[in-house]
């Protein structure tokens, strides 16, 4: 589409106003022409040179992304799932659904796709951001040739906010250090409002507005889920109020259906006995509505169920209890955030603006979680630090599931459920149970057929390309003074008006942690290097069984040809690997959790070599990528601080809170530490004596047991050098305290380490000069 200028629609525009539309855009930001030398001594006699201004092309749509997390390609009702998703049917009924989209099997990873539309590799995020590595293609750091699709809007005249969950900016960058080059608001985006990572208390967030961090209101009702609507809402408002002939660009990510799954309880009532005939019934059910609704072809069969997942008969009394209620808490949660986007949707339409609006509602970041393992999760930091939780453990939280004192997931068998009809889930990348996803797209100025489907198979990549098609504006060769590379998806607008028109993408690689597959013209070949339930890879690289599949004729890759066909196979894995060289993928890389060790992995780390940490007051969190690692080791903390007339109160220095953490703090004015591990349990060492007033060292003193990771130890406290108190800590965490929360200094920010506390009330009410952390 050529770009547009106000002539066509406006043939009384200005020669100012036709400057501001008819440039040169294939350099941004577009380069202010020069003006002249007036020579004329006053202003009264000259002529003003016309101002020099960047509008959007004329008639250019507003673009609204919507992205929900970890949501299955079988689990909204849009595309035949059990979770009622109003606002996304009324979409679809009223513009396109495609049921051949596709993300790369993993959140980092498809986001920056989204964002840029490059593959992710290209972007170097082959993973999640807090396991880049040394190499090309996984150093978690968009390089400057990749310039995001917000900065080409922004540079062209859009308005470009984002709202939710970000998770693009290298996990050692988010500090008052830096560099901000790729946090939100320096990635094109004019506001930011959400939190940085892969997953946030929905009860008690960790948000940054643009680069501040800010406290959450003290609501009881709060849920992150309103707040990031009601934020989206208000600064459309207002910039429609302002600029009402300015487009605006807004991505709107939520941390919804991510774990940890949180849900106010009536809108999880709404599902109470509805999963009661458990996951194999389920996957039945969403076939049989998904060949209704025409999102599935009529004959297509379920794909084999993984192995490891138990048949819903055989399960005991108390896992169909357990079981039936965690989905019980994501579907609600499902709903709850279709209804929040469904407020921002319609406070579009109130502005006048929806017909303008090009929407693109996607159904998952990648496919349904099965990172809940076997029995699900009280509490999901037991996955990263490698603990289980067994039926009986989770059950004595049933109750609590899915408020704010659980940080809970589902059974894996509810994520090959909501994968229906494929066979596997998040992180395995090129099956279709790990990359396809639901997707609706509406423009009613852009779009005349309604409640279609699209079947042309395309890619997260093609999105980016698609909105500048619409906007009427060509892909940039420069962005900010760099040579771009050029972008590797491909428009969809074709699709828009030709059900039937031919496939433009033939062609796309998958890789993550190890799993890996291509598809190419009809055919699909792919292998399972481990499954995201599994703590290791289930053969060496070499070793993998991959499979082959005609997914033009078997949509739900339930019959592997590999056996039949193997010239068509080794065809298919050749393909695989040129792409994989051309794109950065290689080598591959399979570990996990060691890929959370920056020293084992080559990638930054701001404590990198250091013993000692000296932090302030008023310091907050500091993720563990960029706090001193107590893990694992002796240690000791040392608080320099002034106890006021009548004692002080409050934290001094803590990392993470409900969900695993520990605090140095002051209560009654007795100085005490505990260690939360994995929220199933506080160990406390509390001095009986109070502080004296004025001036006071508090020192706390960890002798790790060793022998190695998650040992305990004991911890001893010390008063200006006197001993006071000691006591065991029996486990520790040995891998990662928390996802979210970070290190605080002077409060306990989120969620609370101890009860000995109340959330968000416990600041230290004395005075802290510093606080010291030192490695034995």
């Amino acid at each position: 589409m050529a770009a547009a200028g106000p002539s066509a629609g406006n043939p009384a525009a200005t020669t100012r106003e036709e400057a501001a539309y008819n440039l040169d855009r294939t350099a941004l930001p577009i380069r202010e022409p020069s003006s002249p030398p007036i020579t004329t001594l006053d202003a009264r006699n000259a002529k003003a040179p016309p101002r020099f201004e960047v509008k959007a092309p004329h008639g250019a749509p507003n673009v609204l992304i919507v992205l929900i997390d970890d949501m299955g390609f079988g689990q909204s009702s849009a595309f035949g799932g059990p979770i009622h998703m109003p606002t996304l049917e009324r979409m679809a009924k009223g513009g396109l659904r495609y049921n051949q989209f596709h993300t790369t099997a993993l959140c980092s990873p498809t986001r920056a796709a989204l964002l840029t539309g490059r593959n992710h590799h290209v972007c170097n995020m082959g993973s999640i951001t807090e396991t880049a590595t040394a190499f090309p293609g996984q150093t978690g750091q968009r390089p400057n040739s990749v310039a995001p699709l917000a900065e080409m809007l922004r540079l062209n005249g859009y308005s470009t906010a984002a709202f939710g969950k970000s998770h693009e900016t290298a996990a050692w960058e988010v500090s008052p250090s830096g560099p901000t080059d790729r946090w939100p608001t320096r990635s094109g985006f004019d506001k930011f409002y959400g939190f940085i990572g892969g997953e946030t208390n929905q009860w008690s967030p960790a948000i940054y507005e643009d680069m501040t961090r800010v406290e959450i209101p003290k609501d009881p009702n709060y849920h992150l889920m309103t707040d990031l609507a009601n934020q989206a809402i208000k600064w459309t408002s207002a910039q429609k109020s302002l600029t009402p002939d300015k487009p605006f660009f807004t991505y709107f990510a939520p941390g919804a259906t991510h774990a940890p799954h949180h849900a106010p309880k009536e809108w999880i009532s709404r599902y109470k006995g509805k999963f009661d005939q458990g996951w194999d019934k389920l996957r039945e059910e969403t076939l049989a509505r998904q060949i209704k609704l025409g999102v599935v072809p009529a004959g297509t069969r379920l794909a084999p169920k993984p192995e490891a997942i138990k048949d819903w008969d055989t399960l005991s009394a108390d896992e169909k209890t357990l079981f039936a209620r965690q989905m019980e808490v994501f579907a609600g949660y499902g709903e709850y955030a279709d209804f929040e986007v469904g407020r921002v949707i319609q406070a579009v339409e109130d502005l006048g603006q929806l017909d303008n609006t090009l929407v693109f509602y996607m159904v998952g970041d990648n496919g349904a979680s099965g990172e809940g393992t076997m029995n699900g999760l009280f509490n999901e930091a037991t996955y990263f630090n490698g603990v289980p939780e067994s039926v009986a453990d989770v059950l004595k939280h049933f109750d609590d599931l899915g408020g704010p004192n659980s940080y809970g997931h589902y059974a894996a068998g509810w994520a090959v459920a909501g994968d229906a009809p494929f066979t596997w889930t998040k992180q395995v990348a090129g099956s279709y149970g790990g990359t396809r996803n639901g997707m609706v797209v509406h423009w009613p100025k852009g779009i005349t057929a309604k409640g279609e489907v699209r079947s042309q198979w395309h890619h997260v990549i093609d999105v980016a390309p698609t909105i500048l098609e619409a906007a009427g504006l060509p892909e940039p060769k420069s962005v900010n003074g760099t040579p771009q590379t050029p972008i590797e998806g491909v428009s969809m607008l074709y699709t828009f008006a030709d059900a039937k028109a031919k496939d433009r993408r033939r062609t796309q690689y998958f890789e993550i942690f190890g799993n890996r597959g291509v598809y190419h013209d009809g055919w699909l070949a792919h292998t399972v290097h481990r499954a995201a339930w599994e703590s290791t890879p289930r053969h060496p690289l070499l070793e993998d069984k991959w499979e082959l599949y005609h997914v033009e004729e078997d949509f739900s890759s339930a019959n592997n040809l590999a056996a039949k066909h193997p010239e068509k196979l080794k065809e298919l894995q050749d393909l695989f690997l040129t792409e994989a060289a051309k794109n950065h993928a290689l080598p591959l890389d399979d570990r996990v959790l060691e890929r959370v060790n920056a020293a084992l992995v080559g990638r930054p780390d701001l404590m990198a070599g250091r013993t000692a940490l000296t932090v302030y007051d008023g310091m907050r969190g500091m993720t563990e990528n960029v706090f001193i690692n107590i893990k694992n080791r002796s240690h000791a903390i040392t608080a320099e601080v002034e106890i006021p007339k009548g004692s002080a109160d409050g934290v001094i220095l803590a990392q993470a809170g409900r969900f695993g953490g520990w605090s140095l703090f002051v209560k009654d004015g007795r100085p005490m530490y505990a260690y939360n591990y994995l929220g199933l349990g506080v160990s406390k060492v509390a001095s009986p004596k109070a502080l004296p007033e004025g001036a006071a060292t508090i020192r706390f003193e960890f002798q790790y047991d060793g022998g190695g990771l998650g040992k305990g130890g004991t911890g001893t406290i010390l008063v200006n050098g006197e001993k006071v108190a000691e006591g065991r800590i029996d486990r520790t965490q040995g891998y990662i305290f928390s996802a979210d929360e970070g290190a605080d200094v002077g409060l306990d920010g989120e969620t609370p380490v101890t009860d000995d506390y109340k959330e968000r009330e416990n600041k230290f009410t004395g005075k802290i000069g510093k606080v010291t952390i030192d490695l034995k």
